[in-house]
């Protein structure tokens, strides 16, 4: 065992004993009334969205600082952290009257800046990655002997979360079938695993992470961990490329099951979220119920009671935008469809009678040829299964259609540049691009794309999010391939060739 690892009797004790309590407080276990009767299930949300930071995150950070020495705590405190966690050690630090430094990637928007500064906390902006931020910390704590405050992986964190399942537990006697928390780094879920698992063995565990930040789930079922190349932006607070040793551990050994779930899930569960308590998550803190959403469609649960941690509403409110037009997806009422009609008069209406009394969301449409017209169209559904439905009525009616509804680059990107084909262009190539968003980040991509190709295509949305979504076209000669692929490889953005996507291929190409 090394020096970080606990048996799960001390992790109870700890738990037991933390100091939560002078900074965090005890959170409702509220009915999702609204979702609970729509499921046949009893919905409960740990609403850790109500906590001073608006995150779980103040009870780990708080219990680490507030069992220093006090000739630690007199040197000051210093984490990396572009989120939550970096919240609550400020808040702890100013309680505890000592200095709290916080690094930060310099890309990290303004708003979670001025949320520290605001907290006492001093920020130092260092690199453009959350890892850039976490090598300098480390440089500075071997420089000044301050005091390392780890954001999962330390026992003492990972006890102060775990005071969230004693609560549940004592909110809810009960009968309680399975639990649901999201997990980025595990210390959150290992908390709550250790405390549960010993009090009430027969609850189900289950965490909960996105498709494309799914470290922990990799990594269980591999039997060590691994790390991500890359990860998906979006739950950002979730978005971690290696787990840790304690927290991998203890899910390892203690977790029932890791669900993953996509965008729009998300997107949904921060709708079903607002419509049951009239606040909005943020979409790490939705991940637990979108999991516990699709544990019930998954094995068609009936009359069980699920518990779902809301882990945080530190959202940015110009992203809401973007979460609006997704939730719709995420929870099946909408469906986007490329529909092939013939070039002539009437086809409109035809089509139109087709889908009968289902409403249009949305229609985009731009003459092509003279033969057939593609148009791009978003229909109203009764549910995911409507979509196959939908697909058939066309294809009976003779226009044959594809379903869009789980295309990213569809949703992103297409459905804003619908007619915007092109016949001079010979060997275009598409690349989907992300890159952290901050002032001048769209600039800085610019001005790293000059190269002696040709742009030929170009499509950019600002989502209000951390990260940005780029969509481009380049004119490469087929002689020019391999260097094309080793430009992307330097470019140090993440990407992805889009070149083949049906969406494209039918609207721009």
């Amino acid at each position: 065992m090394n020096a970080n690892t606990l048996s799960y009797s001390d992790y109870l004790i700890r738990i037991l004993t933390a100091s939560v309590y002078d900074v965090a407080v005890e959170t409702p276990l509220e009915p999702a009334r609204i979702l609970s009767r729509r499921s046949g299930n009893n919905v409960l949300l740990k609403r850790e969205d109500l906590q001073p930071v608006f995150s779980f995150k103040i009870r780990g950070a708080y219990n680490k600082m507030a069992k220093l020495p006090a000739e630690a705590l007199a040197k000051g405190v210093i984490t990396a952290s572009a989120g939550n966690h970096a919240q609550g050690v400020a808040l702890s630090a100013q309680h505890l009257g000592c200095e709290a430094t916080i690094v930060m990637p310099a890309t990290t928007p303004q708003i979670k800046i001025d949320a520290v500064r605001n907290r006492g906390g001093k920020v130092v902006l260092k690199g453009v990655s959350y890892n850039d931020a976490y090598d300098h910390a480390m440089k500075m704590v071997a420089e000044s002997g301050l005091t390392y405050i780890a954001p999962f992986d330390d026992p003492d964190v990972i006890a102060g979360q775990g005071t969230i399942a004693m609560e549940i537990l004592r909110q809810n006697p009960g009968r309680i079938d399975a639990v649901f928390m999201p997990i980025g780094g595990g210390g959150l879920a290992a908390g709550m695993a250790a405390f549960i698992k010993q009090v009430r063995p027969e609850i189900k565990l289950i965490g909960v992470q996105t498709n494309d930040s799914c470290d922990m789930k990799l990594s269980i079922a591999k039997g060590e961990r691994v790390e991500l190349k890359d990860v998906g932006l979006f739950s950002d607070g979730t978005a971690v490329k290696l787990v840790g040793e304690e927290t991998f551990r203890i899910c390892r050994d203690l977790l029932d099951d890791i669900i993953t779930v996509d965008t729009d899930a998300i997107c949904g569960a921060i709708k079903d979220i607002f419509d049951d308590t009239r606040s909005i998550a943020e979409p790490a803190g939705a991940l637990a119920l979108a999991g516990l959403k699709s544990y019930i469609a998954r094995n068609h649960a009936q009359g069980q009671t699920l518990v779902a941690v809301t882990s945080g509403a530190n959202m940015n409110f110009h992203r809401l935008r973007h979460v609006s037009e997704r939730s719709e997806l995420g929870e099946g009422n909408e469906g986007i469809f490329a529909v092939s009609i013939p070039e002539q008069p009437g086809s409109f209406l035809k089509f139109i009678h087709i889908l009968g009394n289902r409403n249009i969301t949305e229609f985009n449409y731009r003459y092509g040829d003279d033969q057939t017209a593609h148009i791009f169209v978003g229909i109203q559904t009764a549910g995911v299964q409507d979509l196959a439905k939908i697909s058939a009525e066309l294809t009976e009616a003779g226009l044959p259609n594809t379903d869009l509804t789980n295309d990213e680059i569809a949703k992103i990107h297409i459905r804003y540049m619908v007619g915007g084909r092109t016949h001079k262009v010979q060997n275009e190539r598409v690349v989907s691009f992300e890159f952290p968003e901050r002032p001048g980040a769209l600039a800085c991509f610019l001005n790293r794309m000059q190269t002696g190709w040709n742009i030929t295509l170009f499509h950019y949305r600002n989502h209000g999010a951390d990260y940005g979504r780029v969509l481009a076209g380049v004119d490469v000669p087929p002689q020019d391939e391999q260097a094309f692929h080793d430009f992307l490889e330097k470019l140090g953005y993440v990407y992805e060739d889009e070149t083949h996507n049906q969406a494209y291929r039918l609207f721009l190409a």
